[in-house]
């Protein structure tokens, strides 16, 4: 079949408020083989390997659990993962690339679980030589989005939410990438709405009960401008500095947030294992 069949419908610029109860096991369920897609590929992710090798496990890995990689053939991306490098912000495609001692890299899957979409993405750190700054700018990104994460609850705002990434990323001397952004999410894979990592404080739609979305800011350790490479999707920083990102599947509750895509495993933040000291 063809993967992009497997949304049960268009998007249509309306934020869906599901019903909990229905939604959240099912989002729950997609999540976690996300997540444990990830957690298989720390071990694998090192010096030597291929990023198209990170890919086919990943692909065999959600074939193996009876669910469909989503991306395969999304608007004719023909990979289950995404594999973005050092200086590559997102939409990284897997291929020849071996990967070095010293590189950093984000892997991004998402996978689709009786119709409901889990995905994620994390930061992974190759050899023991990655850098001071790669080390830092990766763990800004993840704190950055927990800490926008940790206000979410019905009645903040959208602007509430891309002011808390954005005011501790540059706090922390770290550019917000303007360019891409989070989405909803649920059987449909990018829907409204556009979860922005920037804004100012009370703007923007109203976080309710029932909202099913993605954050997953990017950080760069220079200027947040990014381009787009020829082949329609490999996003770049203009100046090559370096680029992190981490992604969560959420749910609004009735007072909080609930992370569907939590590591069963612990690892959350696979690039602390190699850290520099």
């Amino acid at each position: 079949m063809n993967y992009v069949e497997a949304e049960a419908s268009e998007r249509q610029g309306q934020i869906k408020i599901h019903d909990p109860k229905v939604a959240f096991p099912g989002m729950a369920a997609a999540g976690k083989l996300a997540a444990e897609c990830l957690d298989m590929l720390v071990p694998e992710a090192k010096e030597g390997v291929t990023t198209a090798r990170l890919d086919d496990l990943a692909r065999q890995f959600v074939f193996d659990h009876g669910a469909l990689p989503a991306c395969v053939n999304y608007r004719g991306y023909r990979h289950t993962i995404c594999t973005s490098l050092n200086h590559t912000v997102c939409h990284g495609i897997p291929g020849d690339r071996v990967l070095k001692d010293g590189d950093i890299v984000n892997i991004d899957v998402t996978v689709i679980v009786d119709g409901w979409h889990g995905d994620t993405s994390r930061m992974y750190a190759i050899g023991p030589n990655v850098s001071r700054k790669a080390q830092r700018l990766m763990d800004v990104t993840y704190e950055a989005m927990m800490r926008g994460l940790a206000i979410v609850k019905p009645g903040v705002t959208l602007g509430d939410l891309g002011h808390a990434i954005q005011s501790f990323a540059e706090a922390e001397r770290t550019s917000v990438v303007r360019e891409f952004c989070g989405h909803g999410l649920g059987r449909v894979f990018h829907d409204a709405p556009n979860i922005l990592h920037f804004g100012k404080p009370g703007q923007g739609d109203v976080f309710k009960a029932g909202m099913i979305f993605t954050v997953e800011p990017m950080l760069n350790a220079g200027s947040p401008q990014v381009k787009v490479l020829n082949d329609g999707w490999t996003a770049v920083t203009k100046d090559k500095s370096l680029s992190a990102q981490y992604e969560h599947s959420v749910g609004v509750t009735e007072d909080g947030v609930v992370i569907f895509t939590k590591s069963p495993a612990g690892l959350d933040e696979p690039h602390k294992l190699n850290a520099t000291t």
